[in-house]
C-alpha cells in the first residue's frame, strides 16, 4: 500500500479559554470528499466517512488523535515530533471539519511561534492505501486507512512532485496493527539484476528472502 497525504491550505487559527489558561487550536477542512484535488486523486465519501469513524473512534474519543509539525516519511506517529491533538473530526457536507489543539510540547511551542508570527500554515493528511485510475482520475481504493487526520505543515502550496516524491516513495504493508516499510522495489531490482547475469541459484534466492524479511 502507498503512503498517501493530502494539503489543506483553508484553516483558521482561533484561541479559547478555559479556567483563566488560553489555548490556540487550528480547525477547518482535513478531509475532502467527491472533488479531484490537485494530485489528481479523488476520495469517495463513503471511505472516508468510515474512516473518520474508525479514526473517532479509536483515536479521537481516546485521547491519541496526534498530528506532527512538518513532514512525516512514514504513516506512524513520531511523539519527539507531535505539535498537536486533534480534538474532534466530523462531516460537513463532502467535507470533514477538524479541530486541533496546539500543545505545550517542543514542536508545539515553535509551531504557536510561527502562528504568532504571523506565518500562515496549513494542514496535511496521512494515509494508507492503493489508488484506482478511471479516466486519468486516480480513486483511493476500499482499502485505505486515515492514519493522521492532521499534521502542521508550514508549505502547503508544494509542488505535487516534490510532495509525491518524498511521501510516497515507499510501500507499507500492516504487521499486525503495526505499519512496516516494505523495501519491495530494491528486492526486484536486486532479482532482475541477478536474472540477467546468470546468478540467481539458491543461494542467492535464499539471501534475498531474508534481506527482504529483515527489511519489513
Amino acid at each position: 500500500m502507498k503512503l498517501i497525504t493530502e494539503e489543506i491550505e483553508s484553516v483558521k487559527i482561533i484561541t479559547e479559554e478555559s479556567d483563566g489558561k488560553q489555548s490556540l487550536y487550528i480547525t477547518g477542512p482535513f478531509l475532502q470528499a467527491e472533488v479531484t484535488n490537485r494530485n489528481n486523486r479523488c476520495y469517495p465519501f463513503q471511505i472516508l466517512e468510515r474512516e473518520v469513524k474508525r479514526y473517532n473512534d479509536n483515536f479521537i474519543k481516546k485521547g491519541r488523535a496526534l498530528g506532527e509539525l512538518g513532514h512525516p516519511n512514514g504513516p506512524t506517529v513520531n511523539l519527539d515530533r507531535v505539535s498537536h491533538m486533534i480534538t474532534s473530526l466530523k462531516p460537513e457536507g463532502n467535507n470533514f471539519i477538524g479541530k486541533a489543539k496546539i500543545l505545550d510540547t517542543p514542536m508545539g511551542n515553535i509551531a504557536k511561534s510561527l502562528i504568532e508570527s504571523g506565518v500562515t500554515l496549513g494542514v496535511s493528511t496521512r494515509g494508507v492505501g492503493s489508488l484506482v485510475e478511471k479516466n486519468g482520475i486516480k480513486y483511493v481504493a476500499d482499502d485505505f486507512m486515515l492514519s493522521t487526520a492532521a499534521d502542521i505543515v508550514a508549505d502547503p502550496s508544494a509542488p505535487d512532485a516534490f510532495v509525491q516524491g518524498i511521501m510516497e516513495g515507499k510501500e507499507w504493508v500492516w504487521d499486525g496493527d503495526i505499519l512496516r516499510e516494505m523495501n519491495a522495489s530494491n528486492t526486484k531490482k536486486r532479482i532482475e539484476s541477478l536474472s540477467r547475469k546468470k546468478s540467481l541459484n539458491e543461494r542467492n534466492k535464499l539471501k534475498l528472502l531474508n534481506d527482504f524479511l529483515s527489511n519489513l
